[in-house]
Formats: C-alpha cells, sequence, structure tokens
C-alpha cells in the first residue's frame, strides 16, 4: 500500500510562460490590501511546483518575515487526509464504506450514533453535531476534547438530523473517524497518516499535529481588525492581536494538520487524473457529489467524501478550506487539467479563498495563451526554444504597473497574451482587457462595456525605450513607483 504520486510527466509550461513573477507580485498586492500579516502561496502544473512564495511576516510581535517552509495550521484540509487514509483502507479491503462507526470503536456500540456509516461520516450527512454542545475550544477557551470528551459529545444529545437527512458539517464526525482509522490499524491516527501518505509522498513539512518541535516553525495567528487601544505597540495599530497555538487532541483527523502551500499543491497533485495514491474508481468517489448545499442569497456549493466541490469558468474544482484560530486556508486544484493553488494566511479573516481563486484565474490564463496542455492543445507561441524566448521578451517591453489618482492598471503578459488588469479587484479577469500589439500602441478587444472599450492603449516610453506611462482612455498613468515618488513629494507641509 505504498503511494507513489503520479507516473513521470513532462511539465507542461515554463515558469516563463507562466509569468510567475507577476503571480507573486499579484498575490502581494491582495494581500497588502487587505492587510493581513501574511500569505504563503504556491502553484503547481503537472507535478512541478512552479511558483512558492511568501509576503508579510510570521507574527506582529517579532516581525520575523515569512518564508515558504513556514508552517501554518491548515485546519479542515485534515478532512482530506483522513478520507485519503480511509479510501486506501478500503482498497486494501480492511475497511468498508458502508461500515458503521460502531463496528469499530466500541463506546459507541449499538447506539444510533454508532449506526452512522464511514462514508456518510466523510461526507457529512450522519446528522452529528458540528463541535459539541460546548465548542469554546475554538476560541481557545478550554482545550480540544480528548477520546472521552469527544466519545461524551456525541453520545450525549449528539444528534441534530436523521443519517442521511441532510448534509450537516460535522467535525465531531471526523474525530470518529480518526478513531476508526486507529482501531483498524492498530496505530496512532498521527502515525499512520505518516507513515501511509506523509513519508511516501515526500511530504516532509506536513504534519498531523502541532507539536513543540515543529511549533518553533510555525507562524502565529492573529485576530480580525478591530478599533486600537490605547497603550498597544505600534503594530497592533490595526487592532490585530496574537492568536496562541494549541493542539487538537481527539480532532486531529479533523482539523490537527499543519503543512505548507508547497506541500499542499504537491498533495493536490497525488489526487489528479493518473495519480497511482488511489485507485481510480475511490478517487472519483471521494472527488463526486454527495451533497448541494443550496441556500437564498448563497452560492451553491457541493462536497464529495473529505473535499470541497465548486464550479468556477466552467472548471470543476477540487479542494479544501481550513479555518484555525488566527489563521484561514485554501487549497483548489482542477484533477483533469493537473493544477493546483494553495493559500494560506495568519489571520482569521484572511482572504484565502479569494486569492486562491484569482491566483487559480491568472494560472490558467497564462496556460491557456502560453501553449500549455491544460486544455489539452498546446497553443502558439509555446516552447522554449530561443525564437520563444525572443518572442516573450518582445512583449515583456510593453508591461508594467502604472498608477494614477484612480487607481492602478497593469499591463501584463499571461503566457503569450497581453492583458490589461486592475491588480486591486479581487478577481484579477473582472474588468480585465487582452490586448494586441498594433504598431506603437496596443489594442483591446472590441465589445459592449462603460469604459473606454476599443479605445488604443498608448505607452508612452523613456529614453531606455522602457515603459514609464501609459494612456488609458485619455488618461495617463505613471510608473507606480514614480507616481507614489511624486504623491509623497507633494503632500502638504
Amino acid at each position: 500500500m505504498t503511494p507513489t504520486g503520479a507516473a513521470e510527466r513532462t511539465p507542461v509550461a515554463t515558469s516563463e510562460h507562466l509569468n510567475v513573477a507577476y503571480l507573486g507580485q499579484w498575490v502581494a498586492t491582495q494581500a497588502a490590501r487587505h492587510r493581513v500579516p501574511g500569505v504563503q502561496f504556491a502553484v503547481a502544473v503537472d507535478d512541478e511546483v512552479v511558483l512558492d512564495g511568501a509576503w508579510g511576516v510570521t507574527d506582529l510581535t517579532s516581525g520575523t518575515s515569512l518564508r515558504p517552509d513556514h508552517l501554518f495550521r491548515v485546519a479542515s484540509h485534515s478532512k482530506t487526509f483522513t478520507a485519503t487514509a480511509v479510501a486506501r483502507l478500503v482498497d486494501a479491503g480492511e475497511l468498508r464504506w458502508d461500515d458503521p462507526l460502531g463496528a469499530h470503536v466500541p463506546e459507541l456500540g449499538r447506539t444510533s450514533v454508532g449506526e452512522v456509516t464511514v462514508r456518510e461520516a466523510l461526507g457529512h450527512t450522519g446528522g452529528l453535531l458540528r463541535d459539541g454542545r460546548d465548542a469554546d475550544h475554538w476560541q481557545l477557551g478550554l482545550p480540544f476534547p480528548d477520546r472521552a470528551t469527544l466519545l461524551d459529545a456525541v453520545l450525549v444529545d449528539g444528534e441534530v438530523f436523521g443519517r442521511g437527512e441532510t448534509f450537516k458539517y460535522s467535525n465531531l464526525a471526523y474525530g470518529l473517524l480518526g478513531l476508526v482509522i486507529e482501531a483498524v490499524t492498530g496505530e496512532r491516527y498521527v502515525d499512520h497518516v505518516r507513515r501511509e501518505l506523509l513519508e511516501p509522498l515526500g511530504l516532509t513539512d506536513t504534519f498531523g499535529e502541532l507539536d513543540d518541535e515543529i511549533a518553533r516553525r510555525a507562524v502565529v495567528g492573529h485576530s480580525a481588525p478591530a478599533p486600537a487601544t490605547p497603550g498597544l505597540p505600534a503594530v497592533f495599530a490595526d487592532g490585530r492581536l496574537p492568536v496562541a497555538g494549541t493542539t487538537t487532541g481527539a480532532l486531529a483527523a479533523a482539523t490537527g494538520f499543519c503543512s505548507t502551500a508547497r506541500d499542499l499543491v504537491r498533495w493536490a497533485m497525488a489526487h489528479c487524473e493518473g495519480s497511482t495514491l488511489l485507485r481510480p474508481e475511490s478517487r472519483r468517489l471521494l472527488q463526486r457529489e454527495e451533497s448541494v448545499i443550496e441556500r437564498p442569497r448563497a452560492g451553491r456549493r457541493a462536497y464529495g467524501l473529505g473535499f470541497e466541490l465548486r464550479d468556477v469558468d466552467g472548471r470543476r474544482l477540487v479542494g479544501h478550506s481550513g479555518g484555525f484560530p488566527g489563521q484561514i486556508t485554501r487549497t483548489w486544484f482542477d484533477p483533469s487539467a493537473r493544477v493546483a493553488v494553495s493559500v494560506l494566511t495568519n489571520a482569521i479573516d484572511g482572504p484565502a479563498d479569494p486569492i486562491a481563486l484569482g491566483l487559480f484565474a491568472l494560472v490558467t490564463t497564462a496556460l491557456a495563451d502560453g501553449g500549455a496542455r491544460a486544455s489539452g492543445v498546446a497553443a502558439p507561441g509555446a516552447g522554449t526554444d530561443e525564437a520563444g524566448d525572443d518572442a516573450l521578451d518582445a512583449l515583456d517591453r510593453w508591461t508594467g504597473r502604472f498608477a494614477n489618482l484612480w487607481g492602478r492598471v497593469d499591463v501584463v503578459r499571461l503566457g503569450t497574451g497581453l492583458w490589461q488588469i486592475d491588480p486591486l479587484r479581487g478577481d484579477p479577469l473582472d474588468g480585465a482587457e487582452r490586448l494586441q500589439v498594433a504598431g506603437d500602441v496596443l489594442r483591446p478587444e472590441a465589445h459592449a462595456g462603460f469604459g473606454p472599450v476599443g479605445e488604443p492603449v498608448q505607452v508612452l516610453r523613456d529614453g531606455a525605450g522602457e515603459p514609464h506611462a501609459v494612456v488609458v482612455g485619455g488618461m495617463t498613468s505613471w510608473r507606480a513607483d514614480e507616481f507614489e515618488r511624486q504623491r509623497r513629494a507633494n503632500l502638504p507641509g
């Protein structure tokens, strides 16, 4: 039962085609706009980690620069590891999807909770409490439950709905799945996932629980902004305060994992088409809609077995979020295109999901424009030969970040295409314009709209031939650093 990940493949695109420097710059802009302490991010394409970066600090108190190898509490990402461990035990014939939990956890016996099946627990359709009647461990008011506390929570008034009645997210159900894994394997949960999943896949920066040794590499969580309290150090001017770390007890299978963005996109690659981690039918079962969640004024959401599902721009994305005291994280991947992104933040209001979706949009746009196999067909201009590199260099001579009184505009190359993007928008493709070089100007595609649609973008160059300003709709925007210098120079006093 040793996983080998995926078969040897040729990377679909080079870093140059993806323009990873701009991807990192865009993430940093979003992080600064949301004023979060730190953001760690990574992108993988067809088994290759093409972007691995970090912005900000590990914690506001120390001001230590955040690195790509710092560890985050990735919380409910843990469910993807638990579901995979269960699926591998099913593949090996040591467990069945329809086994009742009580068959492996004797304390549950023949109770109605014990009749909840492994599959129902994985898909959150067992009807159990989410976190317990006393769940203040989520705000560090008490320790996370141990085995006895977990079992007491589900056996004493722990049922909210009947089995299969509706989707009801339950961390307690995943805690019980951890006990099932321990009973079947005879190992501690964290030891089993390390031996069966983490070590064979080379996920050396992923751990099933926080301990004293790895705590030194872990970031510090932070509260949401609040009115600043007089007398606090200047680093807390936004009212953010540090949040202490904690261990997760019997809920490690639900929320205990620590990892990096780099390891999480590699983990995602092991769940893409062509991977040998699971039998194809088991992988498809985990990623198939088990439940659909639709509420008024909320987007459609779906869940499989241990994995969230979302349809975005015609793609079925798979992944999971994570929310831990002071930290919010998100990973999304397209199993068929073999593209994954992960964004980890150390703030309770960290915009991990919108940044991850925006980063995913930029990556897939670059792949579609850059000759990658993301859509199964190579686009013109692909490759890394000298002619291709010269073509990329020629396009890059039109690019830059520009600013004026009204905001910023990026002229950026994604793949082998030029785009005009507002880097301050959460969705980078919202209002974006595809540009074509037409002599000494850039022309957007014609379409209906309220802005200066169809009007050529003038690029003004300095004596060295580098762009120092652009004129969009008759309004000039200057190099962002120069505009900021002039703005500060003209401040009163």
